[in-house]
């Protein structure tokens, strides 16, 4: 299939009722049939179970459970940095915002005040910063980390679109991550600057979650919602978990304007993981 005709397609096709559909696949728990999938899906995109807390497919009573899973100890060290990759998976764009713009692919770009879901105040903070996007493909660990000890601030769900987040998607839909469904985390670091995780949905994504909050989405509200945490004081340590995607998508980051630099070794399309150095 072509790229052009994949991108169209997905303009078409009822993105909601088939992620809704996938969404209570997933969460099925139907023994043997259950575990064979599951057992497929490693062998056909390569999943490296030996990394997996429990590395057997079939002591996974759900797909979700599997997909979900967690690490053994060890298998992702930190590096001692500012800031680290919070998750795996390969990096679609990063770069400086400029005049509030975020790029997003060759001729297409999305605004920061968009992104956070119309909070102008809010993308106002994080003019001439940085952004991270990173594509969570389906063979990756699909839960995230910090990048540095933060103070969670608010949490923002947006509802959106589903397309698929892939790099053929982004090259062909504009605002794909600003237009998709997303849950906007916000913290305070230490130095007192503001930082932003963004949780894009997408196609069969079933639900989107945060440690503090439990599942975020379905229900999928028709209007934007925010909870205030500033009263009060949950506070997450560089490399905690924060939350994860049932069924794989996509994570962008901002940061304020500042001294940080990205990694020399990262450009886009590189492969990366969860606690090796982002910036310093």
């Amino acid at each position: 299939m072509s790229e052009r005709l994949f991108v169209l397609l997905q303009y078409v096709i009822p993105k909601l009722a088939l992620t809704r559909l996938m969404g209570a696949l997933a969460g099925l728990r139907a023994g043997s049939l259950t575990h064979a999938v599951i057992t497929r899906f490693v062998a056909k995109y390569q999943v490296n179970m030996a990394e997996a807390a429990n590395p057997d497919p079939t002591a996974y009573a759900t797909f979700n459970e599997f997909f979900t899973r967690a690490l053994k100890d060890g298998a992702r060290p930190l590096a001692n940095a500012q800031l680290l990759c919070t998750v795996d998976g390969a990096i679609s764009q990063f770069g400086p915002i400029e005049h509030g713009q975020i790029y997003q692919a060759k001729g297409k770009q999305f605004t920061t005040t968009a992104l956070l879901g119309g909070n102008a105040a809010l993308a106002k903070q994080f003019e001439n910063g940085l952004f991270a996007t990173i594509y969570l493909s389906p063979k990756d660990y699909h839960r995230i980390h910090m990048p540095c000890r933060g103070r969670l601030l608010e949490m923002t769900y947006v509802p959106g679109e589903l397309f698929s987040v892939n790099p053929a998607t982004a090259r062909g839909v504009d605002g794909l991550f600003a237009r998709n469904e997303r849950v906007v985390c916000v913290f305070e670091a230490d130095n007192g600057q503001p930082f932003v995780q963004v949780l894009v949905g997408a196609t069969i994504v079933g639900s989107m979650a945060t440690t503090w909050h439990g599942v975020v989405n379905p229900p999928r509200s028709k209007s934007v919602w925010t909870k205030d945490y500033r009263d009060q004081q949950i506070v997450l340590e560089q490399g905690a978990e924060m939350g994860r995607f049932l069924l794989g998508s996509t994570v962008v980051l901002l940061f304020p304007e500042g001294d940080l630099e990205f990694n020399t070794d990262w450009k886009a399309g590189r492969g990366v993981r969860l606690g090796e150095v982002m910036a310093d």
